[in-house]
C-alpha cells in the first residue's frame, strides 16, 4: 500500500544521493520493518501518521535490542522518507520534523577539486559525436550545476522565465515550493545562450512546444536519472575515477566558495538551506582541506 511512494523515495537516494548498494540496502530494510510496523497498526497511508506513531515504534526498536547505530539508521531512513515525500507534495504534513536523530558520526561528503571539476565541464566539448549538438546541453547543464550549487530537482524545473540574463541570476523553486534567486556567473550564461540559439530549438522542431529549460532529445523535460548519466558519463570521459553524481556539483559549489572566503550566511542563502547547520557541514570540509594541506607540506611533520 506504500510501495510506489517507497519506490521513488528508493530511485532518489540511489540517483541524487548516490549511496551505495549495501547503505540502500539497509534502507530498504529499516523501511519495510517500520511498514510492517503501520501494518500492525492499521495504518493504511503515510500521510495520516502523526508523530506518536513514529516515537512508539522508535521505542519499539530500542526494546527489540538493536544497537544505537542501527536505530540511528532507521531514523535516518524514515525520516529521510518523509522528508522526500513531503518536498514531493505527497503529504501535508511532515511527522518527522521535531525526530531527533541521535549523532553517531559524521561523514563529510566527496567534493571535486577545481581542477577536477573543470576537466569534467570541458569534456563535452570533446565529443561532439551527433549532429544536433547535443554536448552543448550537456555542458550547459554541468556549467549550472556548478555555478548555482542547485540540486538536481531544482535543475530539472527550470523555465525559460528563470535564467534572468541580465541581472545574472536564476529563479529557483527548492524544497518546500520556496523561490530564491541565485547568482550564476558568466560562462555558464554563455553556453545557455548558445544551447537556446543553436540546440534547442532543433530538439524542438516539429514537436509540441514546452517553456522548460533542459530538454531531452525528444522534447521532454530531463529526469534526474537522465542527469545522473550525463554527470556520470562525462566525468567517466575526462578521467575521474572518484565517486560522482550530481550532487558533488553542489558539494564542491559550496566548499570552493568558503575556501576562497565567501561568507557563510550568504552560501547558506544560495543553497536554499533553511537552517545555517546544514551549510556549516563544508566549514568541516574546509578545515579538512587545511590539514591535509598542512601535513602535506610543513616540513615538521
Amino acid at each position: 500500500m506504500y510501495q510506489k511512494q517507497i519506490q521513488q523515495y528508493i530511485h532518489f537516494l540511489q540517483l541524487e544521493k548516490n549511496l551505495a548498494i549495501n547503505s540502500i540496502d539497509s534502507y530498504k530494510r529499516d523501511i519495510e520493518k517500520y511498514c510492517n510496523y503501520l501494518e500492525f497498526k492499521k495504518i493504511e497511508n503515510l500521510g495520516s501518521v502523526e508523530e506518536n506513531i513514529i516515537s512508539e515504534f522508535i521505542t519499539f526498536l530500542k526494546r527489540s535490542g538493536l544497537s544505537a547505530k542501527s536505530i540511528a539508521r532507521s531514523i535516518s531512513a524514515i525520516k529521510g522518507l518523509y522528508k522526500f515525500i513531503h518536498n514531493e507534495n505527497q503529504i501535508k504534513h511532515n511527522p518527522t520534523e521535531a525526530i531527533v536523530s541521535p549523532r553517531v558520526g559524521f561523514q563529510i561528503p566527496d567534493v571535486l577539486s577545481v581542477e577536477e571539476i573543470e576537466k569534467i565541464i570541458n569534456s563535452p566539448k570533446n565529443f561532439d559525436q551527433q549532429k544536433n549538438e547535443i554536448w552543448i546541453r550537456d555542458k550547459a547543464i554541468l556549467e549550472t550545476l556548478y555555478a548555482t550549487g542547485i540540486r538536481v530537482s531544482e535543475l530539472i524545473g527550470l523555465k525559460l522565465n528563470d535564467i534572468l540574463k541580465d541581472e545574472e541570476l536564476i529563479r529557483v523553486m527548492g524544497k518546500g515550493s520556496k523561490e530564491r534567486l541565485v547568482p550564476i556567473g558568466e560562462p555558464a550564461l554563455n553556453i545557455i545562450q548558445l544551447y537556446l540559439e543553436k540546440v534547442r530549438p532543433k530538439i524542438l522542431k516539429g514537436k509540441i512546444s514546452t517553456n522548460i529549460l533542459f530538454i531531452n532529445q525528444r522534447g521532454k523535460g530531463l529526469t534526474r536519472m537522465s542527469v545522473w548519466n550525463i554527470v556520470q558519463f562525462y566525468a567517466t570521459k575526462a578521467n575521474i575515477s572518484k565517486q560522482i553524481h550530481p550532487h558533488t556539483f553542489r558539494h564542491s559549489f559550496a566548499t570552493h566558495l568558503l575556501e576562497g572566503g565567501a561568507d557563510l550566511r550568504a552560501v547558506q542563502e544560495m543553497l536554499g538551506h533553511s537552517d545555517i547547520n546544514t551549510t556549516q557541514i563544508y566549514t568541516h570540509i574546509d578545515r579538512e582541506h587545511l590539514i591535509a594541506e598542512h601535513k602535506k607540506y610543513h616540513p615538521r611533520k
